[in-house]
């Protein structure tokens, strides 16, 4: 059973098997084991990027594609769903309007991307997904009227996933239960449905012909697969995969702006989660994102100890200070990438295989 639903892909490492069983108990639980907003918000943003970043190693890892448009894609499913919600107004209705009209929005795209720009190489398609989504990062913040301009849209959810819903007056396990709970594991189900999903997408014959084309697109085309139609498949698949996460921030933020999905920085932290995790392991997607997202949230309360314990040495309690936690979180990423040059899963599965 459990072959099948994981594709048969198993993680074929103890350490790392018992990491992801970890993260999945803890982000299935984090409501009742981490209690606060600042956890459950961490949790929330954990979910968000293990369904961004895999949809994106589908591209990078798997296909061997770099593009620079996929935060326009994560951009448009959350633009979506804050559009129509203040449009149309609070519901299910406006969420799932929404959704699909930036669904067809990223399919037409990322079809004609695809088809005009897959047939150049490497760096030529890179710069020209760059262009791509720095015109629609502008086109973003100048359509005011539509998009809030750089001050975003603010909504509001459906009213089951809105904080102030509680169906229950006494909480449950120590929790109150309330329209935040359900938001949580409303992007806990999605999550985790889509990413068994491109688990299966890799898996499938269609995914042995994007990894042929990744390893050597001369010879697949020799035996007979035309590589620019299964590329631009791959761009489509990983485009509507990237609407979806988009629109799951949005709905959980109840806010969208060009600085929470467009920014040019997320592009640069799915990047540097990808090598970090492992390019071509959807399982480095979820080991990454974690670690990230851990990382950026919380390097600063450690850099606050730290600090605060050499207060009395002058040159290193200025160097453990919190403000300097950019500085450490290079650091960090520097020595993990000249550590694991394959990804955290490609080292473990390295080491399994050592040790058989």
């Amino acid at each position: 059973m459990l072959h099948r639903i994981l594709s048969h892909d198993l993680p074929k490492s103890r350490w790392l098997a018992v990491a992801l069983v970890v993260i999945l108990i803890a982000l299935a639980v984090a409501p009742f084991a981490f209690p606060g907003s600042k956890a459950l918000g961490v949790a929330a943003k954990m979910l968000v990027f293990v369904l961004l970043v895999a949809s994106y190693d589908l591209l990078l890892g798997y296909t061997g594609i770099v593009s620079f448009a996929h935060t326009m894609f994560f951009g448009i499913g959350a633009y979506g769903v804050a559009v129509a919600s203040t449009r149309l107004g609070e519901g299910f209705g406006a969420v799932l309007t929404g959704l699909v009209v930036a669904l067809a929005i990223s399919l037409v795209l990322s079809l004609v991307i695809g088809l005009f720009s897959l047939r150049v190489k490497a760096i030529f398609y890179a710069m020209i997904t760059l262009a791509v989504a720095a015109a629609f990062q502008t086109l973003a913040s100048q359509l005011s009227d539509l998009t809030g301009g750089e001050d975003g849209l603010s909504f509001r959810n459906p009213a089951v996933l809105s904080p102030s819903f509680e169906p229950f007056e006494n909480p449950v396990l120590g929790v109150t239960v309330d329209g935040k709970l359900f938001s949580y594991y409303l992007l806990f189900v999605v999550a985790l449905v889509l990413f068994l999903a491109l688990l299966r997408i890799v898996n499938s014959p269609f995914g042995r012909v994007l990894q042929a084309i990744r390893e050597n697109d001369f010879r697949a085309e020799a035996i007979g697969f035309r590589t620019v139609v299964y590329r631009t498949l791959s761009n489509v698949m990983a485009a509507l995969f990237a609407t979806i996460a988009g629109a799951l921030l949005a709905l959980w933020l109840r806010y969208t702006g060009p600085d929470t999905t467009l920014s040019f920085e997320i592009m640069l932290d799915i990047l540097l989660i990808v090598v970090i995790g492992g390019m071509g392991t959807m399982y480095g997607a979820v080991v990454g994102a974690v670690l990230f997202v851990l990382a950026q949230n919380y390097l600063q309360d450690l850099l606050k100890l730290g600090e605060a314990a050499l207060a009395d040495v002058p040159v290193l309690s200025s160097l453990v200070s919190p403000d300097r936690w950019l500085l450490w979180l290079g650091v960090l990423f520097v020595l993990s990438v000249y550590h694991f040059p394959t990804g955290i899963v490609g080292r473990l599965r390295l080491a399994a295989r050592r040790a058989s």
